[in-house]
């Protein structure tokens, strides 16, 4: 066996003892502008290819939650919303309201324990995907979905995910509104538990509160490069620029994302604008693009590759919807005050474009 190859099974059997599944590697953290504009934005990654497109869901559309027993929760929308539809679902796993709240689901496996449906709870039920168009259908700030998580309010039911793979899908949920309040919450135990998340930042398993535990194992990572240092009467210089940060992990793992998405967002000079803000945002992702092949795993002979699908961001300021996609790393955006938002229907566009070169050979002089 060769070194590659060699390493290669040494790091796989370490990922499967560790119980991090790398197809699910999605990375979520938030700046503010210094105009005042929140900016925040999120990766996209699976093992395998997931049908999106972007949606403008109005007021008044009436939902009703799915559950193990039938028909759930049902709810008439306050607010209108955009953002992410899997396939044909009419509910959006990730997306903004008019009031600039933000909801968004995120992998947690290993972790997701949904409550048990039963007659007494099935009309505050519904499906891990109906939860975020409940919560941009409904409120405008994230206190007040603290309070009606807190309030017992919702339930959550284990029932597939239109668009996923044919088995229970686990997530956990951040909530964002246009102040920078953020909350994340999670099914543990057949109950959602519910944190503040002060520093706006969300990958995948372990359970949010290990993630923040695990950031006092960095506390001496500095955005600066560190003063020369005196070693037995002699002057060591750091390398080069950077090497404040050295230490900070660089892997796809979900701790390592979190570590890695809470120092970059944390050290990142305030834009001045929101426009800016969202290209300060998109740089930051790109840090955590996975290509094809990086990140596998090899189930029943066949080979899933985790990849970065999708890139969004959102400007809660000016409520702009932004995304790329890996085959098409062209931004773009859906600008939500240019719709009818008491409109009859939800609007409708797929994500999967493919990338264009613009040839500026004739412009060289």
């Amino acid at each position: 066996m060769n070194l590659k190859k060699q390493t290669m099974g040494l790091v796989a059997a370490a990922v499967m003892a560790l119980g991090f599944n790398p197809a699910n590697a999605c990375t979520g953290l938030q700046i503010t502008t210094k105009d005042k504009a929140v900016i925040n934005g999120r990766t996209v990654e699976f093992g395998v290819f997931l049908d999106t497109s972007i949606v403008v869901v109005p007021r008044g559309y009436k939902f009703t939650g799915t559950t193990t027993l039938g028909d759930g929760k049902k709810w008439t929308s306050k607010y209108a919303s955009i953002g992410m539809i899997l396939v044909d679902n009419k509910v959006i796993v990730d997306g903004m309201n008019e009031k600039g709240l933000v909801a968004a689901s995120f992998y947690f496996p290993g972790y997701a324990k949904y409550s048990v449906t039963t007659k007494e709870n099935q009309k505050i039920s519904m499906s891990s995907s109906d939860i975020t168009q409940w919560i941009l259908s409904m409120f405008e700030t994230v206190d007040e979905v603290k309070k009606a998580i807190e309030n017992n309010e919702v339930a959550i039911s284990p029932v597939l995910t239109p668009g996923f793979p044919p088995q229970i899908q686990p997530f956990h949920f951040i909530v964002y509104d246009r102040t920078g309040k953020s909350i994340v919450f999670e099914p543990i135990d057949g109950k959602l538990k519910v944190y503040d998340n002060p520093i706006g930042v969300i990958t995948n398993s372990p359970t949010f509160d290990w993630h923040m535990t695990n950031l006092r194992n960095y506390i001496t990572l500095l955005a600066h490069t560190p003063e020369d240092v005196k070693v037995f009467g002699m002057t060591i210089k750091p390398l080069g620029q950077g090497a404040g940060m050295l230490g900070l992990p660089g892997d796809f793992t979900p701790p390592s994302r979190f570590v890695r998405a809470t120092a970059f967002a944390a050290s990142s000079i305030p834009a001045e604008t929101a426009d800016k803000g969202v290209l300060q945002v998109f740089h930051i992702l790109n840090s955590f693009d996975i290509p094809v092949g990086a990140a596998r795993t090899i189930e029943e002979g066949k080979v899933f590759s985790d990849y970065t699908m999708l890139t969004l961001v959102r400007d809660t300021k000016n409520l702009r919807f932004y995304y790329k996609t890996y085959d098409d790393q062209t931004i773009k955006m859906v600008d939500m005050k240019k719709f009818d938002l008491d409109g009859k229907k939800i609007l409708r566009l797929n994500t999967k474009t493919e990338q264009s070169y613009e040839d500026v050979s004739g412009k060289l002089k």
